[in-house]
């Protein structure tokens, strides 16, 4: 398995051997129980599904709680699909930890939604330049500026970066950097910051594009 679900439970900072800081999340991570297999044969892919934070069985809908009940395991909060080589390695209602999937010393990618802004500006949501702050500019001061041509073609294109929501979307952090991790109580520290508020859900796979 190079995958896991975590809840990421906040930052803080430790020291590494020479005494500088080095700010890090700590991160609950698993353990995940698998709860489907999908083979090539059956689904036209390889893959395990993998259920994070258990639940009780009343707050599980009825049809969740029947497939969780097909797959012989509690209710669970959350359920996430991993791409594998060889599904036949797993099997359904297998727990898998942190210590199986990464290490200290290990890159990561680490996938989760980020905080939401609200609507913002063209300067706050994609760092625009802004206009004059004087000689004659007139309330047009972080106004993103013209938007189109004029008769030809007279339309504006997609994809135009305008104001609008910023934030609550997918993301992934790429190469971040495992500092430790404690198998007994299933939290692993990742250098730097990871997407999302305190609480919130994010995967975390192994790197795909580790280097140096």
């Amino acid at each position: 398995m190079n995958a896991i679900i975590g809840e990421k439970l906040g930052m803080t900072q430790i020291f590494d051997d020479e005494n500088r800081a080095v700010p890090v999340t700590a991160v609950k991570a698993g353990p995940v129980v698998v709860t489907q297999i999908k083979r090539p044969d059956t689904d036209g892919y390889s893959a395990v599904q993998i259920a994070f934070k258990e639940i009780s069985a009343d707050k599980a809908g009825r049809p969740a709680a029947g497939h969780f009940a097909k797959a012989g395991v509690a209710p669970h909060r959350h359920l996430v699909e991993v791409l594998v080589e060889n599904p036949d390695e797993y099997e359904v209602g297998q727990t898998i930890t942190i210590a199986d999937v990464l290490e200290a010393g290990q890159k990561a990618d680490v996938t989760g939604v980020s905080k939401g802004k609200g609507f913002a500006g063209a300067m706050k949501r994609h760092n625009f330049k802004g206009q004059g702050a004087s000689h004659g500019a007139h309330k047009v001061h972080r106004a993103p500026g013209a938007i189109g041509a004029c008769a030809t073609p007279a339309r504006v294109f997609k994809g135009k970066r305008m104001p609008g929501r910023m934030g609550n979307e997918k993301t992934t952090l790429m190469n971040i950097v495992v500092v430790s991790g404690d198998a007994d109580k299933n939290v692993i520290l990742l250098r730097g910051a990871v997407p999302g508020p305190k609480g919130s859900i994010v995967v975390i796979r192994e790197a795909v594009k580790a280097h140096g």
